[in-house]
């Protein structure tokens, strides 16, 4: 008995959830969990299934691409844990967060390796018996820098990539290799307060909220597809640095929170929004 997840996403049409669940049962397939949605200016249709049983994977995609309609996506996702390398610079609180979260098992990840532009997060990583590498930027020009990176990471075959407060900006090309594979978290609210020192920028602004937003990395600076927000109450006697410093616990609660999404397969990217079932 194994257990996997079904995600479709397509053109709404009328008995889509009729056609679906009826080839489980065609298949002899238990429905554990459903749920869908239908954005309607787009005309789309979203839905995750949770399913046990025995899966002949190729009959039974086979049987759903007849019954949908012409484009539709559909992918058959097993119950094993993600494999995930998390690249850092000098901040720990998104790290630590993240590595406590999965020794405990309430974020159950597989982190293979932890990469760092510094040796700062080092003895952090390694107590928890998890390999730190430090590829150092000094002397070197991005894409060396990047191809480097790259050098260590590919090997482990992750499945995403998460910026754990990974302070410099990705190429392009290095975006590239990971499509709709690197999790970020930005320390402001997107879309506001994009770019460099957000809580300046906040603080001068006199918000009376901030916040913390994890998105999908593309080659527009922080504006990929958002995973989740949340914010915090702040109010005129904080400082910038009051503001940095209660951010953090608001960074590194979305950033596990969006990585749990993630990894079990609860989110759809439909152009450069998410859909979260």
């Amino acid at each position: 008995m194994e257990k996997k997840t079904l995600l479709t996403h397509c053109s709404d049409a009328p008995g889509l959830i009729s056609k679906i669940t009826n080839i489980c049962y065609k298949h002899q397939l238990n429905i554990i969990h459903n749920a869908e949605f239908v954005d309607n200016p787009s005309g789309h249709f979203f839905m995750r299934t949770e399913l046990e049983g025995y899966f002949n994977d190729h009959t039974f995609l086979a049987d759903l691409d007849q019954a949908l309609p012409t484009g539709a996506k559909r992918k058959l996702m097993d119950a094993s844990r993600k494999r995930v390398v998390i690249l850092v610079t000098k901040e720990a609180h998104c790290l630590g967060d993240i590595l406590i979260k999965n020794y405990d098992g309430s974020l159950d990840i597989d982190i293979a390796a932890v990469v760092g532009n510094y040796d700062s997060l080092q003895g952090l990583t390694e107590k928890f018996d998890i390999p730190y590498h430090c590829v150092s930027h000094e002397g070197l020009t991005r894409e060396e820098h990047e191809q480097a990176m790259l050098d260590i990471i590919n090997p482990y075959q992750a499945d995403y990539l998460v910026l754990a407060k990974y302070m410099r900006v990705l190429t392009p090309s290095f975006v590239d290799n990971f499509h709709h594979k690197i999790i970020n978290i930005h320390h402001s609210f997107l879309p506001a307060f994009i770019g460099a020192k957000p809580y300046q920028q906040a603080f001068e602004r006199g918000v009376k909220i901030i916040g913390a937003t994890a998105h999908f990395v593309t080659n527009d600076l922080d504006e990929g597809p958002i995973i989740k927000q949340d914010v915090i109450p702040v109010d005129h006697t904080f400082s910038a640095k009051d503001m940095a410093q209660a951010g953090r616990d608001v960074e590194k609660s979305v950033l596990s929170k969006a990585l749990n999404k993630v990894v079990n397969d609860h989110v759809f990217v439909y152009g450069n929004k998410t859909v979260i079932l």
